[in-house]
């Protein structure tokens, strides 16, 4: 029995046998019109159909005790049907409904069965709306928990669940006497009651309840003209009414967690009452309440904390003036993994633009916020006694302290004491500053894959010196053109006379146009050219530039034309692999043993928004039938398509340009390199017969391109070591000879083989091992998982581990 029903008052056996009376009877009439209407088809309500009149014109004791008997079947029976109409029918009119009718659907509730369909709360939903507030004074502590584990209750069908706590609620605000509607901002969530708690006074001011059910009730997107005339007139009738909005949105934009589906649609309708206010102040406040409704948990980044206010909010953001919807549908852009919210984002972000006189690369580039910082990254104020500047050191933002230009190791304790509330602010900078880094790398990676030109002053303005661009562009090769022909490649260089392209001799090269350099469109030996220029001069490129890796179409893509197979019929570690999936952007929807789950499609827009790429891989199903959790995937097609307006057109991969194709398709590579169950070292001990031929295969395969990228790096990186003499490279291998054994590494996969009997050795490194080695990318992590362990066979007489030291000695 439920919690709420050891609240119930006890029915005597007299008010039990009045209940009751007539309910056989009922029953029989009732299930014989449901048999004559079952001959009808399934779409059809059975209150629809003409037997149904009959029943309309019952007396009403007789429709009573019908109400009743399907109260009873829909709570009781084994074997469950959608019984919701049949009862709100019945249940319709000016029925002699009783407090102890009440409790006995609460007690039929309590020993019965909960299916989704909520047939077993209409009911008693009908008669608690009903019911004079004495007649339910002493019910009110039930109905109070009930209605709270309703709110909690996942299983039940959104809208019989919605309606149940609607009405119910309604009879106990009657009963109690409550001027907040208890079904708004319940306790389904923590927003709720922390909104009731702070905001009480306000929440119940003199026509407030009604804006905010009138809000509630908000069932799309987009407001109709009606429901908008309807919130003006009670905004201007509610003396605090516009407080209240603006509170409890404020509210929800420091609350920033999940919220119940229910306060999600309030705040839907609060959105479209606060975007009636046309100041700076109410845009602001739209910008931060659309920021935290589309974030999300980081366990969970496909969901965000309120989606439908997410969804109104992004689209009423567009409209508005001034810089903060700019920045934060831009921010959105980059940070938002749900597929339907980021749609809303692309749709917004156009037309912005378009309002604006931007192009949406434009609109993305103009957004990105500089909080506040100089050109150099840096910002100082005063914390007492004390300096504080937040600043961008390398790509992360970091607080520091100083007194009398004296730099202090933390923060004092002085600060944390006496200026508490500046020292959160100067954290919550710190954060926000972090995340637009992040969404920035993003954003500047992303334009590798479009052919796009800036005049040399938006260039310098937007790549070089904006605090949070700059430490990104400062690194990156660009290249520069007087004729849109000719190009020639250089790093940026700060001159007396401002910012200027140096070539790899320090020669400034002429041009008034600028492009970012990729290696697909440069020749072999420029490539090999600017790898060793970036080793020599140790620049760490915030992603792979140089050392990029080129994927160009092969004659296998040209004759199947419409897809390519490079990377198919892989089996991959399915939890990391979605993992890398989403973190590199693409949107895909989830394997599993259901309907629709068992192929998924991931796609990713590239070349500005102008191309699409779709990743489709499969659910590779348990050989424990008992297992429902997707433990592999095995992959398959990659595809392409342009965008045609709204839609999308399935394009052949001969017509997709070589920067797409190529990124997309380094992607993919990255997907495979990194999840596949041959790059896993201790995959061997595993003893999966299914999958030991592709593992033995894959794990001594041909290189991959992101493998030959690989391969150069280490060619140019060992010679600079302390083990160069224990080393070498061949065709697909980094040989390492040790003082006990020799030891062959695959470039590809990292797996070991121990010469001469090719016997596997199940290593597990640490990625310090390399020391104070300059690497000049951070995102291969196979380089680094090479290089520390060929640092550590190297001297593999100082090995101690006993579990590698047993292989070795076997």
């Amino acid at each position: 029995m439920a919690d709420w029903a050891a609240l119930l008052p006890v029915l005597t056996d007299a008010d039990r046998r009045r209940v009751e009376l007539g309910l056989t009877e009922a029953d029989a009439r009732i299930r014989a019109v449901l048999h004559a209407a079952s001959s009808y088809h399934w779409r059809f309500s059975v209150t629809n159909v003409p037997e149904w009149s009959a029943v309309e014109t019952w007396p009403v004791e007789l429709r009573r005790s019908a109400a009743l008997a399907m109260h009873l079947e829909s709570a009781t029976s084994s074997t469950p049907t959608a019984l919701n109409d049949v009862v709100r029918s019945l249940a319709d009119g000016d029925l002699p409904w009783t407090r102890e009718d009440l409790v006995w659907c609460l007690e039929v509730c309590a020993r019965g069965e909960s299916y989704d369909n909520g047939a077993h709360l209409e009911l008693p939903a009908v008669v608690a709306a009903r019911l004079a507030p004495a007649e339910l004074a002493d019910l009110v502590p039930a109905l109070d928990a009930l209605v709270s584990e309703l709110v909690g209750d996942h299983f039940v069908a959104a809208e019989p669940r919605r309606r149940a706590v609607l009405m119910i609620g309604a009879g106990l605000d009657r009963a109690t006497g409550r001027s907040v509607p208890s079904w708004l901002l319940h306790d389904g969530d923590g927003f709720g009651p922390l909104a009731r708690a702070e905001l009480g006074v306000v929440l119940a001011a003199p026509g407030v309840p009604e804006l905010l059910a009138h809000c509630a009730s908000l069932e799309k997107p987009t407001a109709p003209a009606k429901w908008q005339r309807r919130v003006d007139d009670l905004l201007a009738t509610a003396p605090d009414g516009t407080a209240a909005v603006q509170s409890i949105l404020e509210a929800f934009a420091a609350y920033g967690l999940p919220l119940h589906d229910d306060t999600d649609r309030l705040l839907r309708g609060l959105v479209w009452a606060l975007s009636r206010q046309p100041d700076e102040r109410a845009t602001d406040l739209l910008a931060r309440v659309t920021a935290t409704a589309a974030a999300a948990p980081r366990q969970s980044p496909g969901f965000p904390h309120a989606q439908k206010t997410a969804v109104a909010a992004i689209q009423l953001l567009a409209g508005r003036d001034g810089e903060s919807p700019v920045r934060t549908l831009a921010r959105l852009a980059v940070t938002v993994r749900n597929k339907a919210v980021q749609s809303r984002v692309q749709t917004a972000l156009a037309s912005l633009g378009a309002l604006r006189g931007w192009s949406l690369n434009e609109v993305m580039e103009l957004a990105v916020d500089d909080h506040g910082l100089t050109p150099d990254g840096r910002l100082c104020t005063a914390v007492g006694p004390y300096e504080a500047a937040v600043e961008v050191i390398g790509e992360k933002a970091r607080l520091t302290f100083s007194r009398d230009a004296v730099p202090l190791k933390g923060v004092p304790a002085a600060v944390k004491q006496a200026y508490g509330g500046e020292l959160r602010q100067l954290r919550d900078l710190v954060k926000s500053v972090g995340a637009t880094l992040s969404g920035e790398r993003q954003r500047v990676e992303g334009l590798l894959s479009e052919e796009r030109t800036w005049s040399y002053s938006d260039w310098s303005a937007r790549y070089l010196e904006h605090p949070i661009t700059a430490t990104y562009g400062r690194r990156l090769v660009w290249e520069t053109s007087s004729d849109g022909h000719r190009w020639t490649a250089g790093l940026p260089r700060r001159d007396s006379d401002g910012w200027t392209i140096a070539d790899r001799e320090g020669r400034a090269a002429p041009g008034d146009q600028v492009r970012l350099w990729h290696p697909v469109r440069a020749t072999t030996d420029e490539v090999l050219a600017w790898r060793e220029h970036v080793l020599a001069t140790g620049l760490t490129q915030p992603f792979k530039q140089a050392f990029r890796e080129v994927y160009l179409l092969t004659p296998a893509e040209e004759r199947t034309h419409t897809y390519s197979n490079r990377f198919a019929a892989h089996i991959l570690r399915y939890r990391q692999a979605n993992a890398l999936v989403r973190a590199r952007g693409w949107q895909a929807g989830y394997l599993g043993t259901w309907d629709g789950g068992y192929e998924s499609e991931a796609t990713k827009p590239f070349g500005g928004g102008m191309w699409r790429a779709s990743f489709h891989h499969q659910l590779v199903a348990n050989t424990d039938e008992r297992r429902y959790d997707v433990e592999f995937c095995s992959t398959d097609q990659v595809r392409f398509a342009r965008r045609d307006g709204a839609t999308w057109q399935p394009t052949p991969v001969v017509d997709v340009p070589p920067l797409v194709f190529s990124e997309a398709m380094r992607d993919v590579d990255l997907f495979v390199g990194v999840t596949s169950i041959a790059s896993d070292p201790q995959w061997a001990d595993r003893g999966e017969d299914r999958f030991h031929a592709y593992w033995h295969s894959t794990a001594i395969a041909e290189l991959t391109p992101s493998a030959q990228v690989r391969k150069d790096a280490l060619a140019r990186l060992l010679p600079r070591t302390n083990i160069a003499d224990r080393v070498r490279l061949s065709e697909r291998h980094l040989h390492v000879r040790g003082t006990i054994r020799s030891y062959r590494i695959h470039l590809g996969s990292g797996n070991i083989m121990m010469e001469p009997d090719d016997a596997y050795l199940c290593i597990v490194a640490a990625r310090d091992r390399t020391g104070r080695l300059h690497l000049p990318f951070d995102d291969d992590p196979m380089l680094s998982t090479i290089l520390s362990k060929a640092f550590m066979l190297a001297a593999d007489d100082t090995i101690t581990d006993t579990t590698v030291l047993g292989q070795l000695a076997r």
